[in-house]
């Protein structure tokens, strides 16, 4: 077996930038109905004023305020009913001097008027209005345009589409948008071990965990995931199912099959592909047996099989670059400050990603370290977080403070997003 020339964190995150220089995969035109959680590819502009007429803000009188200056409640002042607008409905109606119309919430406002007077400073006697209390020009009125200004940058590319921002998009008269595609992800499990949810377990036998937090873990980031299915340890299987699913993916993601001992059968695979290496392994735990390879120009990343290396390796390298060809500016995740309920001593000569568990007392938060080993389950499921150890560390003691860096929640980030960000 040929041995690996195990590179730092800093040089494999360098090349897989250098290598890849990920982008997105391409446009399409979707329906509103169908665009949540999709990424602009494009800024829209406003072919409308919104709103595209004047509008009352309140239930009440169309006035021109000038008419209602020095009313009180013991000196109302009498205004003209000349008439009544609805919403939905033209204002046919103009405004004279010591008149007043009728509007409701929403109603567009009649020619001549200024202003509106909430219905509860009125009261009414016969075709006669009385007002209360004075108002002054533009009350409870909304201008035209006073929403969003046609020709306005509405949002811009790179923006993620949520609910609110549809209802923007819907407000402009628009049907449909123009976004970036979904990248598709094809991950492979490797191992005869393996069996699927469902299935008889037999002897020897485990179920396959990484298939779902992998291809949960490429949903976050706005990516399509394809279940290529598991490959036995065997390199002309593994490389006949690579190349299925290269043939429907822009990237593909393998688990396991990757550690010492194995490390050749991914190699042979890859080679039998026309794959060309990037990266043989790095000086990271977990995730020491990480490959990186390049195909026809499409990413291939070969994972370790535990199930929180797998994990760890995933966020770490292969996240940046689905981010990207997603449309995305990144991936957020919120860092909190604790102190460790026991001392970290990490492996020599490699960067270690330590998960920990949170917990609030009254001094604050305490990590606790979850030292099981990358293939414990608890190991992923019981760990809120992680704590980063660099590659000359020799130990972190025990109440040290240390910043862990969230698993949970995280969230896609847009373009517009981390701008408003920089701007804090």
């Amino acid at each position: 077996m040929r041995p690996r020339t195990l590179v730092s964190l800093e040089e494999a995150l360098e090349a897989i930038k250098r290598t890849f220089k990920p982008g997105p995969v391409g446009v399409e035109e979707v329906g509103l109905w169908e665009a949540l959680g999709r990424v602009l590819a494009e800024d829209v502009r406003a072919p409308i004023h919104v709103p595209p007429f004047r509008r009352a803000l309140m239930d009440g009188y169309a006035v021109r305020a000038e008419d209602t200056f020095g009313a009180s409640l013991e000196n109302p002042v009498r205004l003209r009913l000349v008439g009544r607008v609805g919403m939905g409905e033209e204002a046919r109606v103009a405004l004279g001097p010591g008149e007043c119309v009728e509007v409701s919430t929403g109603s567009m406002l009649p020619e001549g008027a200024n202003a509106v007077v909430r219905v509860e400073a009125t009261s009414v006697e016969g075709r006669e209005v009385l007002v209360h209390e004075p108002v002054v020009p533009g009350q409870d009125v909304m201008d035209v345009g006073a929403d969003i200004r046609e020709g306005e940058v509405v949002l811009r590319a790179g923006d993620i589409l949520t609910p609110a921002r549809l209802g923007a998009l819907s407000s402009l008269g628009l049907r449909s948008v123009r976004v970036f595609k979904r990248p598709v992800v094809a991950v492979i499990s490797t191992g005869v071990e393996l069996v699927m949810p469902g299935e008889p377990l037999g002897p020897g036998k485990i179920y396959d965990i990484n298939w779902i937090t992998v291809c949960s873990a490429i949903r976050m980031v706005l990516c399509e995931p394809l279940f290529a299915g598991t490959a036995r340890d065997d390199p002309g299987e593994l490389a006949e199912m690579m190349a299925r699913g290269l043939s429907r993916a822009d990237v593909l993601i393998a688990t396991g099959a990757s550690s010492v001992g194995s490390s050749d059968i991914v190699r042979e695979a890859l080679s039998d592909l026309g794959a060309r290496i990037i990266i043989d392994g790095v000086r990271v735990k977990p995730g020491k047996p990480t490959i990186v390879a390049e195909a026809d120009g499409k990413p291939l990343f070969c994972l370790p099989g535990h199930p929180m290396s797998a994990l760890m390796t995933f966020l770490v390298f292969v996240e940046p670059v689905l981010a990207s060809m997603a449309g995305l500016a990144g991936i957020g995740r919120p860092e909190v400050r604790a102190r460790l309920a026991s001392r970290i001593i990490p492996d020599v000569g490699r960067h270690n990603f330590v998960p920990v568990r949170l917990s609030r007392g009254p001094r604050g938060l305490t990590a606790h370290p979850i030292l099981k080993g990358s293939g414990a389950i608890t190991s992923l499921s019981g760990a809120d977080g992680y704590v980063e150890v660099p590659e000359g560390t020799d130990f972190l003691p025990e109440g040290r403070e240390v910043l862990v860096r969230l698993f949970w929640p995280c969230w896609p980030i847009g373009r517009s997003d981390l701008e408003a960000q920089a701007r804090g």
